[in-house]
């Protein structure tokens, strides 16, 4: 199958990217680089710089002779959400329109990137796909918003579409930003020998989930005729606290963490269901956080200078 990814330089894109073409797919790349790196670019994946809102991605599409679509392109960063919801919107929702347009006028399979920041402050744990969706921020609307275009477009114009919402990805080549983001900061400080900062007591809890889990959930939705929304997720509550002492266990870092203030409005406690995964779709995860988090590092320490 011959199959785009929007944001296929960017790191859950890459990883994506990577899933496909070793499962004997053509992939082509669509990115503006605006976070994304060259550097993470498969070589047998065909790439086009260029920004999802471009009126040439039409033709392009139709061009390359393309079967199926895995929208992972997106503005990530909550805080510019809030500080600029224009160009949030620009992007994360009229961006997804153009390409859910493509999807509609040449019969396309649509995997769309969304996120657990949909369903606000948890009113019950595990959170699963029923939960009522109360974003907090411009970005997690902005998710919602999409979800209710990509369901019409499913029921008037028939695009078969599954729609995975991500819980708190992290592995190699992440940045700074998103929840899973808290790897990357620590992995930094922890392999340059720097102070580790964990804010308010360390308790919050998360569901961090192996980017190749998340790559190996849009492999499997290629092929599901079924429209769906599921949690993509581990179903597991993991503190920071936990998340730093098998961090620290793993790099031999010397340093004890320093506590500072929580951030205001934070939500404490978070997990997700991940059955819907596991009976409709069929998937599940694999790797464990010791594992996954071992070879996050195993990638940083050539990240960040140091010799694996």
């Amino acid at each position: 199958m011959k199959i785009l990814v929007t944001g296929g330089a960017g790191f859950a894109g890459s990883h994506i990217v990577d899933t496909f073409i070793a499962a004997g797919h053509d992939v082509v790349v669509v990115d503006d680089l605006s976070t994304g790196s060259r550097d993470n670019l498969h070589p047998k994946a065909k790439f086009y710089e260029m920004d999802i809102n471009d009126p040439a991605l039409h033709s392009m599409i139709e061009a390359e002779g393309i079967e199926a679509i895995s929208h992972q392109a997106a503005q990530i960063k909550v805080p510019l959400s809030i500080k600029d919801p224009g160009l949030d919107a620009q992007i994360n929702i009229m961006g997804t329109i153009q390409v859910l347009e493509a999807a509609r006028k040449f019969g396309l399979k649509f995997i769309f990137a969304a996120s657990a920041a949909m369903y606000g402050t948890p009113e019950y744990l595990p959170i699963d796909e029923q939960h009522p969706l109360n974003p907090l921020s411009f970005y997690g609307l902005s998710k919602k918003v999409n979800e209710d275009y990509i369901r019409m477009y499913g029921e008037l114009y028939g695009v078969n579409y599954t729609i995975l919402r991500y819980a708190n990805i992290y592995g190699p080549r992440q940045g700074r930003f998103g929840e899973g983001g808290v790897v990357s900061i620590f992995l930094e400080q922890m392999i340059k020998g720097q102070q580790v900062n964990i804010e308010g007591d360390g308790g919050a809890t998360r569901d961090y989930i192996y980017i190749g889990d998340v790559a190996e959930a849009n492999l499997i939705a290629l092929t599901s005729d079924k429209n769906l929304t599921v949690n993509i997720s581990t179903a597991t509550q993991v503190s920071v606290n936990e998340l730093y002492s098998t961090m620290k266990d793993l790099t031999d870092y010397p340093l004890e963490a320093v506590h500072g203030p929580a951030r205001i409005g934070d939500i404490y406690h978070s997990t997700m269901s991940n059955r819907m995964a596991v009976t409709e779709l069929g998937w599940q995860p694999k790797t464990s956080l010791r594992e996954g988090l071992a070879k996050t590092i195993e990638w940083g320490r050539n990240a960040y200078g140091e010799q694996a």
